[in-house]
């Protein structure tokens, strides 16, 4: 299903990335305030490089973006991503209010025919 150009293979690397809690947790922090990489290793029990590839994962993902400033690498967040995961997610609610529709009518007159 494509939603508003969100491919498969783009939906895959979201979904992917948010599928693990560090990674949400980066996302909501990152969406709040742009913060180095830095800054959000120290809040995590993981090496640096371990909270880099968390990272790399939601940057592969559009989830997050990174800027080089001097020799800090500067993490933020790209609603713009969540914003097209929502409208898939939206898609398949459309989709379930739809088929629960379909149910309501069929209780109301069993005569009907679908």
């Amino acid at each position: 299903m494509v939603v508003r150009g969100l491919t498969d293979d783009v939906a895959d690397r979201i979904f992917q990335a948010l599928a693990d809690r560090t990674r949400r947790d980066i996302v909501t922090r990152v969406i709040e305030q742009e913060q180095s990489v830095s800054s959000l290793a120290e809040r995590y029990a993981m090496s640096f490089a371990a909270v880099q590839k968390h990272v790399a994962v939601l940057e592969r993902a559009g989830l997050v973006a990174k800027e080089r400033r001097g020799r800090e690498q500067i993490v933020r967040g790209d609603v713009g991503t969540i914003r097209q995961a929502n409208a898939l997610l939206d898609a398949y609610e459309h989709l379930w209010h739809q088929r629960l529709a379909r149910a309501e009518s069929l209780v109301a007159d069993p005569t009907q025919s679908h």
